[in-house]
């Protein structure tokens, strides 16, 4: 009984494996459509009407809220000219911040090469002329989530950057051999 409900499953995968599968896009499927469309029809270009989309923008709060200065432990007003940024004291490794950071561990020897030269894996490296800070030398600074100096948020910032800007760390590491910098 079981022979003969497979049999026509059996014949009908047989059938699939003969013929080549074409993997379409709904993009390319209805790009090709419209090109199809336009040589029938003789037009030069098919025009799309979008006037069916509405975007909805929040009204600004009234009244704007004032953000309020905070203090850190040193009790100076955060933005102050004499404040001193947080710096690192909490330890750790190299392959502990690697982890915590979530960059994949196939990755680790190209950071360890950008990280080397940036900073030599010191936390607390501040660059002296433009402010970059932390392992990676983000620069600006602030523009780190949480602390530039701390390894962590600094590593899981360049992990974004990396991915980002270069498409993964292997064309970050290919960048800064040939330039000496990303």
């Amino acid at each position: 009984m079981a022979v003969a409900a497979l049999a026509p499953l059996g014949s009908a995968l047989a059938v699939a494996q003969e013929r080549p599968v074409e993997v379409v896009s709904l993009w390319a499927d209805a790009r090709s459509d419209a090109q199809a469309l336009s040589t029938e029809t003789g037009q030069a270009a098919v025009t799309l009407d979008r006037s069916g989309f509405e975007v909805y923008v929040a009204p600004k709060p009234t009244p704007t809220p004032t953000p309020t200065p905070t203090s850190d432990p040193s009790g100076e007003e955060a933005g102050s000219a004499r404040a001193e940024p947080v710096r690192y004291s909490g330890g750790g490794s190299s392959s502990d911040w690697l982890a915590a950071a979530g960059i994949p561990e196939g990755d680790w020897g190209y950071v360890d090469y950008i990280v080397s030269r940036e900073s030599g894996w010191n936390p607390n490296a501040t660059n002296a002329s433009s402010g970059a800070c932390g392992l990676v030398q983000a620069y600006p600074c602030s523009k780190v989530p949480g602390s530039g100096y701390d390894p962590v948020d600094n590593l899981s910032w360049a992990n974004g950057y990396a991915v980002g800007r270069y498409g993964s760390w292997a064309d970050a590491h290919a960048f800064w051999t040939a330039n000496h910098w990303w």
